[in-house]
């Protein structure tokens, strides 16, 4: 395997909780970029969302969002009058983060990895994978990896492994081969 793209983990410890607007839950952002970039300003933002409670989720003109369930029993939602169920863990729903969206708990709190992206500016494909994959990404991709169950390590031929505990992630930059190894589940975006 070969690397060379700039690697950086990111711990879970080290996010502030911020609360919603609607005070129905908090997000904790895992990475954005432009580095900095406000939420109008942003080409793509990764975060958790702890959900709470019921009611309606932000919305964001102009974004496409990935929501992977990570923790719970689920949601129901309604995106743009059309009812979708979020029950399956690690099964990435893509929906349109302008359209009006209500959530009702199916049973309890839920933690969400949630991947925005700004429509024309960016584009993610979100996967959830278990064992082992081969990752790579062209000059000009980022590839991000986050631990959404157990712990993973992502390795690469030119250095050390980096060992992710639960929710940590690790962002790559520029030309990268390398292995995503986990024991639970574990999402990877390739962003451009």
């Amino acid at each position: 395997m070969n690397g060379g793209g700039d690697v950086r983990v990111l711990r879970a410890a080290d996010r502030p909780a911020t609360v919603w607007k609607n005070g129905g839950g908090v997000t904790r952002e895992i990475a954005a970029w432009p580095v900095g970039a406000g939420m109008d300003s942003f080409r793509w933002r990764a975060s958790l969302a702890e959900v709470a409670a019921d009611g309606p989720f932000s919305a964001f003109p102009g974004i496409d969002r990935t929501l992977t369930l990570a923790e719970g029993a689920g949601m129901d939602l309604v995106v743009g009058g059309v009812h979708r169920i979020v029950d399956e863990r690690f099964a990435p729903q893509d929906f349109a983060g302008d359209e009006p969206t209500d959530c009702r708990l199916i049973s309890g709190p839920v933690v969400n990895f949630n991947m925005m992206y700004r429509r024309g500016a960016a584009t993610a494909e979100t996967a959830v994978v278990r064992g082992r994959l081969t990752v790579a990404a062209e000059p000009g991709e980022t590839l991000l990896v986050v631990a959404l169950d157990g712990a993973a390590t992502l390795d690469a031929a030119w250095g050390p492994g980096h060992a992710l505990g639960p929710y940590d992630a690790a962002l790559v930059r520029g030309a990268f081969t390398g292995l995503v190894r986990t024991d639970g589940r574990a999402a990877v975006v390739r962003l451009r």
